[in-house]
């Protein structure tokens, strides 16, 4: 689990630039031995910190408007590993540790399970070999 002290966890924040309306970053969880793609979340400075903090995942829900914990009601929560920022300071890839076979509230391991091909639709968790 990775875990830094406030005052750094809260330079790291001010690094980062929240230019979406409502003050966000985009988030990308990757899986931390297999480096699947779980789902993407957007952060706030407060779940930045947060989980910097607690080694702990935590978002912003845009549609609740309120800071939640990755897991927190259905157990499946994601434990940070690693964590990096791109470019242009406004997107972060955090590498967790899935706590259960599910990521995405749907029931999949991954929220990427709508694979579109040739004739239509079709639920498909992604194959990364």
């Amino acid at each position: 689990m990775m875990r830094v002290s406030e005052e750094e966890a809260k330079r790291i924040a001010e690094r980062l630039n929240y230019r979406w309306p409502d003050r966000t970053v985009v988030a990308v969880a990757q899986e931390y031995k297999s480096g699947k793609v779980l789902m993407v979340a957007s952060m706030n400075k407060e779940a930045v910190i947060k989980t910097l903090t607690t080694g702990i995942v935590h978002y912003w829900s845009k549609s609740r408007k309120e800071l939640w914990v990755k897991g927190a009601t259905s157990g499946h929560v994601q434990v940070l590993e690693k964590f990096y920022y791109d470019c242009d300071a406004d997107s972060v890839l955090l590498v967790v540790r899935q706590a259960s076979l599910i990521a995405c509230h749907e029931g999949y391991r991954s929220c990427f399970h709508y694979k579109v091909e040739e004739g239509g639709v079709k639920v498909e968790e992604p194959s990364y070999e």
